[in-house]
């Protein structure tokens, strides 16, 4: 390919260039065309292919990762002792510390060097981590799936998209808060800008870009439709559905966004480590695992699966899209309710029922039981007069509230406040009040609602949960 691409480029350098985007081209289209054909598989076929494909990486794990002919040889297993889905349970888990202190062991020595795209994520939890895509396929692949879920809400490729997901589009001196892309389709608006002040020119300039989709992370979008029903906007004709990823969407936020902009919200779950995507369909709020992506266990106390509908626990993944760096029963430290339903889209998917969000988004009582903040109602009275919040808790049993008022903010609003979340969250949480003048994202644009700084394993959870 290298020749060819040199021949080519030494007479037309655009060429060059986009012949060197034909992987990324391919694998994107072949991997659409399949999903297109595989989302209305039975489900026996979709186990078959999901078998084929763990025998298939499997093997090529054995045999070009070093890593994984390690941990085979040291309990004496051989890939064809694994053919089933349960029998993944005799490989051991895949933690972010295994892989940081493994990384170069993980790395398909059967691929050139300039097939490896280095990519590094610090998550929720504060743990960086670094792993490898292959180059322009993976993300393509990646492209792909998102595609693919997007298809469930009319999303086409010639639709106009508004985007508000962590970009900086320039300098903030430059006061240049969004540019096109994508041939014009989308508008990138930049995320670290919107304030009190700039928030009109925003919505105008949303509306007339006349966007049918607005892809989001969910806290943008929040502060995008708080700002409309504060001052009496009217929504976006045009809009049919606001996507969100990337940070989990609780229910008072799609509630919020649902009831101002008039439209469906959709959101899906995944991870930058690419081993669990899933997504809503058309009919249901259900997030519907992609078993051509990856091969997704639900564990609980002591690292024992889940089996039984309606339970809570641990997502372990296995990528079968990643064979550059595998990461096979990688612990994501995400929190997930299976399903005891099946849905009525026509896809026998497996589901989940929710996603409460990473482990490291609990609130730990006095007497060592863990609070979702999922279900706390961030849209009661008592929060009427605060501009932005966020909980820290450091100690068992406490809860701080950082608040940036708004101006009209007294001291009743304090009492009553602290006396909302004395009641949401019941008597094993004393819950403190502090003024900042600003809470900042994170530098990808997130923004994270509780600061979690114990440390909280699996087994807490199971210890014994408590609902907001």
């Amino acid at each position: 390919m290298n020749g060819l691409l040199e021949r080519f480029g030494a007479a037309n350098p655009l060429t060059l260039k986009a012949l060197s985007l034909l992987p990324s081209y391919l694998a994107f289209r072949e991997t659409y065309a399949f999903l297109r054909r595989s989302q209305w598989w039975s489900r026996e076929e979709l186990e078959a292919y999901q078998r084929a494909e763990l025998a298939r990486l499997l093997d090529h794990a054995y045999e070009h990762v070093p890593y994984y002919r390690r941990i085979f040889d040291e309990r004496g297993l051989k890939p064809e002792d694994i053919r089933d889905l349960a029998d993944l349970r005799l490989l051991p888990f895949l933690t972010k510390e295994i892989i940081q202190n493994n990384l170069a062991d993980l790395r398909a020595t059967n691929y050139p060097e300039n097939a490896f795209e280095y990519v590094r994520t610090s998550g929720s939890t504060g743990i960086p981590m670094g792993f490898y895509y292959e180059k322009g396929v993976s993300r393509a692949r990646e492209w792909a799936f998102m595609k693919a879920q997007w298809d469930r809400v009319g999303y086409r490729f010639r639709d106009r998209c508004v985007v508000l997901r962590g970009h900086v589009v320039d300098s903030a001196e430059s006061r240049i808060f969004w540019k096109k892309a994508l041939f014009g389709r989308w508008l990138l608006m930049s995320s670290h800008q919107m304030t009190e002040e700039t928030l009109p020119a925003y919505i105008d300039r949303i509306r007339s870009f006349r966007p049918k989709y607005i892809h989001t992370y969910p806290s943008m979008i929040i502060t995008l439709v708080r700002y409309m029903r504060e001052n009496g906007i009217a929504p976006f004709p045009t809009v049919k559905a606001v996507l969100c990823g990337s940070e989990n969407l609780y229910p008072w936020q799609r509630e919020l966004i649902e009831d101002v902009l008039g439209c469906r919200v959709y959101s899906w779950y995944g991870n930058s480590e690419q081993t669990v995507l899933a997504g809503e369909c058309e009919e249901s709020s259900c997030y519907h695992i992609f078993p051509e992506y990856g091969i997704v266990e639900l564990i609980g106390k002591d690292d024992q699966p889940l089996t039984e509908p309606g339970a809570m626990g641990e997502v372990v993944a296995t990528s079968l899209t990643n064979y550059i760096c595998p990461l096979i029963r990688y612990r994501t430290k995400d929190v997930a309710v299976s399903a005891s339903r099946s849905c009525t889209c026509g896809r026998v998917y497996p589901l989940l029922e929710k996603v409460e969000g990473r482990l490291q988004e609990f609130i730990v009582t006095g007497s060592g039981h863990l609070i979702s903040v999922t279900p706390i109602n961030y849209e009661s009275d008592a929060f009427e007069n605060i501009r932005q919040f966020q909980m820290y808790q450091e100690r068992v049993g406490e809860l701080v509230l950082k608040i940036v008022k708004k101006p009209g903010y007294t001291d009743r609003d304090t009492e009553r406040l602290r006396q909302e979340l004395q009641w949401q969250l019941g008597d094993g949480i004393r819950v403190g009040i502090c003024f900042v003048d600003s809470i900042p994202r994170t530098a990808g644009g997130k923004y994270r609602y509780l600061i979690q700084k114990l440390p909280i394993e699996l087994g807490d959870l199971h210890a014994g949960v408590e609902a907001g």
